[in-house]
C-alpha cells in the first residue's frame, strides 16, 4: 500500500465547474432571499391583520358605549322624526351634534378598521406568493 496519496492523483486534473453554475448559485442565493423577505411580510400581515381583528370588538364597544353616552343618538332621533325643524335650526342642531360627538372612541375604531382593511388588502395582493410559501415552502426537516 502506498502512503503518498499526493503523489498518486496528482496527473488527474480536476474537472471544470460546468458553465453557468455561478449564475445559479447567484439565483439560487437571490430566491432564498426574496423567500426569507416574503416569510418576514408574511408574518408581519398576519400578525398586524391578527392584533386588528382581536382589537376590533373592544374598539367597537368602546365606540357604541361612548356614542350612547354622549346622546348623539337621540340627536339622530329628533332629525329623523322631526326633519323640518331640524333643518329650520340646521346650525345649532349641526353644532349640537358635532360637540357631543365622541372624537376619541370614533378615531380609534376608524384607526383600527383602516388598519385591517389596508393590512387585509396588502395581504391578499400578495395571496399569490404567500399562499405558495404556505404551501409549498414550509417543510419540516
Amino acid at each position: 500500500m502506498r502512503k503518498d496519496y499526493e503523489k498518486l492523483f496528482t496527473h488527474i486534473d480536476p474537472p471544470e465547474p460546468p458553465a453557468g453554475l455561478l449564475d445559479k448559485i447567484l439565483l439560487a442565493i437571490k430566491r432564498e432571499q426574496e423567500l426569507r423577505n416574503s416569510k418576514r411580510l408574511a408574518f408581519g400581515f398576519l400578525a398586524l391583520l391578527a392584533i386588528s381583528l382581536t382589537a376590533a370588538p373592544f374598539s367597537w364597544s368602546f365606540f357604541t358605549g361612548q356614542m350612547s353616552e354622549s346622546g348623539v343618538l337621540q340627536f339622530m332621533s329628533i332629525a329623523i322624526n322631526d326633519l323640518g325643524i331640524f333643518l329650520a335650526l340646521w346650525p345649532d342642531s349641526f353644532l349640537a351634534v358635532a360637540e357631543s360627538l365622541p372624537v376619541m372612541s370614533l378615531a380609534l375604531f376608524a384607526i383600527n378598521m383602516i388598519l385591517a382593511v389596508f393590512t387585509l388588502r396588502l395581504f391578499l395582493h400578495r395571496k399569490r406568493k404567500l399562499i405558495g410559501y404556505f404551501l409549498h415552502g414550509m417543510r419540516f426537516v
